[in-house]
């Protein structure tokens, strides 16, 4: 939650009128507080934690505000599958999603994708060892689903030096297409 990319993009946001509220699984937080090192429980496992903020930040925001689910990573699937259980959801941004994990080419989590119900913006690095261009282009994804493609990025969309690409430019690349996908229908 406190990352240092999560922190940049989220001020980049907050400058484009996009108010982030972050939250923190609760087996995070026990790492964070220096607790157990254990690995992330099951996906299904903490789709409820991330209703139960979704849930929050819906009491603090109104009914009448536009919410948009969200993570990076894991938490971009997380956000996924929450999103697809609640209605009040307008729709979804992953950063970095989870496709196929490293050193696990035969598993992939295309499902997830595949099978969204909302709107949704996955902002992608060209070369994330997770799921490239051509690890999408395999996908069958569905009319509501964009792909945001940040060119020769990483799985934090930071992109080689070489590429003539700096990290802060392809974080804006990200926040101006997050910007237009959320104030879409907004008069």
């Amino acid at each position: 939650m406190e990352s240092p990319f999560l922190e940049r993009l989220s001020g980049l946001l907050e400058v484009r009128q996009i108010t982030v509220h972050r939250f923190e699984f609760p087996y995070m937080a026990t790492r964070s507080a220096g607790g157990s090192r254990r690995p992330a429980p099951r996906a299904e496992m903490l789709i409820e934690d991330y209703q139960l903020a979704l849930a929050d930040v819906r009491s603090e925001i109104g009914r009448s505000a536009r919410l948009f689910a969200g993570g990076k990573s894991m938490g971009g699937r997380i956000a996924c599958l929450a999103a697809n259980r609640e209605t009040a959801v307008a729709g979804v941004v992953v950063l970095g999603f989870p496709l196929v994990p490293p050193r696990k080419p035969g598993s992939s989590r295309a499902d997830v994708i595949e099978g969204l119900l909302r709107p949704a913006l996955i902002v992608q690095g060209t070369r994330d060892a997770f799921g490239g261009r051509e690890a999408f282009g395999r996908l069958h994804l569905p009319p509501q689903v964009e792909m945001l493609w940040i060119e020769d990025g990483d799985h934090d969309l930071k992109p080689r030096k070489a590429s003539g690409l700096t990290h802060d430019a392809a974080l804006a690349i990200a926040a101006d297409g997050i910007a237009r996908f959320c104030s879409r229908g907004i008069s």
